[in-house]
């Protein structure tokens, strides 16, 4: 079986079948052996585990995956990439190919029915054009995961562990945090992959929480209030959430909630930790269940 890590054996095989490269799908295949070595250790895969990877290409990690894992689930949306998933991997028993949107999969039913009933690893080389919505929905839809190592382009892992005061702090960075430990494990350059991208790209890993760090009456209403401040950088937090179409409570109210954390009102919403936006929730959840 050619190892695809290797530079000479995607070129065979993307001639082999005459594949040209998606721009609508965001491709760019590994070709550093170095960096799939350095993934499978960081995703720290044993013989126990079930491992989703999400936009497989032509099969060069999860083949990786494949001599690691106990069972590996791989979906991809191309259809032009099936028949060479089915080559690439055809020694390995272990490895589903699922032709899918992974938007529109229904994860937890997967785990249900492929998984005995125990959580996955995710590991993926990801598209970078929606990276965000593939690992929100992960998390906003409570799927069993121990943790998600992942390759994003380099900015986004920065934004994904950074804290207030940082230009790149933002919603995904609290969302992030909320939900698992960031860690970055390598940053790796263009010329790791063909074609190459014009970004620099990191690999992160998330290790879930197995509670959130910090307690929250209303999840929903502690992001609607850190997107309205996120929205809107350069306003006062009580003008972000007062300006915000999801979050239906009076000015004064938004006002109460913003002098309770004691940092004056004319803060932003840039400079508030996790802690600080889970406290002005719960205070506006609480002053909702008095009403």
């Amino acid at each position: 079986m050619a190892e695809l890590g290797n530079p000479k054996n995607t070129i065979e095989i993307l001639q082999k079948y005459q594949f040209h490269f998606s721009k609508k799908y965001g491709q760019n295949f590994l070709i550093d052996t170095r960096v799939l070595d350095k993934i499978i250790r960081a995703a720290d895969i044993t013989k126990e585990d079930y491992v989703l990877e999400i936009g497989p290409g032509i099969g060069t990690l999860t083949q990786y995956l494949a001599e690691a894992a106990k069972q590996v689930i791989a979906v991809e949306i191309d259809n032009k990439l099936i028949p060479i998933l089915q080559d690439t991997l055809s020694a390995y028993d272990n490895v589903t190919i699922l032709h899918e949107d992974i938007l529109k999969v229904d994860l937890n039913q997967l785990v249900q029915q492929r998984c005995e009933g125990k959580s996955l690893k995710v590991v993926a080389n990801l598209p970078y054009y929606i990276t965000t919505p593939i690992i929100m929905g992960l998390f906003e839809n409570h799927v069993p995961i121990q943790s998600i190592t992942v390759m994003v382009q380099k900015e986004v892992a920065d934004r994904m562990q950074t804290g207030p005061g940082s230009k790149d702090y933002g919603a995904l960075s609290l969302a992030i945090q909320y939900y698992a430990e960031p860690y970055i494990v390598a940053n790796v350059p263009p010329n790791c992959f063909m074609p190459r991208p014009n970004v620099g790209s990191a690999v992160i890993r998330l290790t879930l929480h197995e509670k959130p760090p910090v307690e929250v009456i209303d999840e929903k209403l502690m992001f609607d209030c850190i997107r309205a401040s996120f929205n809107q950088r350069r306003k006062t937090l009580i003008n972000g959430l007062n300006n915000s179409p999801d979050i239906h409570i009076s000015k004064q109210l938004i006002t109460e909630a913003v002098e309770n954390l004691q940092k004056g009102t004319s803060i932003r919403g840039e400079a508030l930790t996790l802690e600080e936006f889970a406290k002005l929730s719960n205070y506006i959840a609480e002053r909702r269940m008095q009403e």
